[in-house]
């Protein structure tokens, strides 16, 4: 059973020693081979079955592909004095694993060395321009009849560089110390920007005040319209009513001369019919069954009550 076993464990033996030498590199890496820590032959870049020395050479395994590299927001001051949160992401990949091993190691350090280059120089840049220059990309056209003064000066100041020339500065300076390290920079950009909390609450409170007096303004405008609106309303009433006044006067009174001119046609046909009509009229408008009337014999307003007896 002993020589069993032993007959076995060298077979396993031999096929491991027999297999250990071979070993695939895939489409996605590249391989560095150290033989006792050391780099020999040349790095590895295309895929397929590759022979090393067994138990001897030691194989590094480097991503082909693109890599990320996100950054910590950081407190910058612009030219013009701003304080701001600058927050930036980055894209790279390693071009020259031969050079990047020597250097770096592994990803590990490619991201540390990556903290200090790009935080630098993107604290340089940021701090050479202002901050107009940092936020916008060109001089286009913006809507400032909401800003308040300072602002409006502000946004229709003309910008010699921008965000993009900014970006593409710091993409070059970077790429210049990275390409020693076996690193190529593909993309740099700012993922935000944004004030410090003690300028932030400044900036805020100037934004609530300046928006309070654009609604106020257009409050005492509203008001001022309204009240034109109102006394445009009441002139216009008094205008309808002294017409239609003037109107009823002049109707009543064209009324009156009609049945004036009657009342002459009558008494001028006919004045004894026309002065018993009237004298009935006013004793119906006068006399009822309760009034006491006290008169002289010789009244005229008796005069046809007399000559009914």
């Amino acid at each position: 059973m002993n020589k069993n076993f032993l007959l076995l464990a060298v077979g396993v033996a031999v096929l491991l020693s027999f297999m250990e030498p071979f070993f695939v590199v895939s489409e996605t890496e590249q391989i560095i081979i150290t033989q006792f820590g050391k780099p020999v032959g040349e790095p590895i870049n295309q895929p397929g079955l590759y022979f090393k020395l067994p138990f001897v050479q030691k194989i590094n395994s480097f991503e082909k592909r693109f890599l990320e590299w996100d950054g910590n927001a950081n407190q910058v001051p612009t030219r013009d004095k701003r304080f701001i949160w600058v927050d930036t992401y980055a894209r790279w990949r390693i071009h020259d694993p031969l050079k990047f091993f020597q250097r770096l190691r592994n990803e590990r350090g490619a991201q540390s060395r990556l903290d200090d280059i790009l935080d630098g120089e993107t604290r340089n840049a940021v701090a050479k321009h202002t901050l107009l220059e940092v936020v916008r990309t060109s001089n286009r056209e913006t809507d400032s009849s909401a800003m308040d003064q300072e602002d409006r000066e502000e946004m229709l100041s003309k910008i010699a560089m921008g965000r993009k020339v900014i970006t593409d500065e710091i993409l070059t300076r970077a790429s210049e110390r990275a390409s020693d390290l076996g690193i190529e920079l593909v993309d740099l950009q700012f993922k935000r920007i944004n004030y410090v909390e003690e300028v932030q609450r400044d900036v805020f409170a100037r934004m609530i005040a300046e928006r309070n007096r654009i609604a106020e303004r257009y409050r005492s405008e509203g008001e001022g319209e309204a009240a034109k609106i109102t006394g445009q309303k009441d002139r216009d009433l008094q205008r309808i009513s002294s017409e239609a006044y003037k109107e009823a006067q002049e109707i009543r009174g064209k009324a009156d001369a009609e049945a004036t001119q009657i009342y002459a046609q009558a008494y001028n046909r006919d004045p004894s019919f026309y002065e018993f009509t009237k004298s009935l009229e006013t004793y119906e408008k006068t006399l009822d069954s309760e009034s006491l009337l006290i008169l002289t014999t010789d009244a005229d307003f008796l005069n046809y009550l007399k000559r009914v007896r």
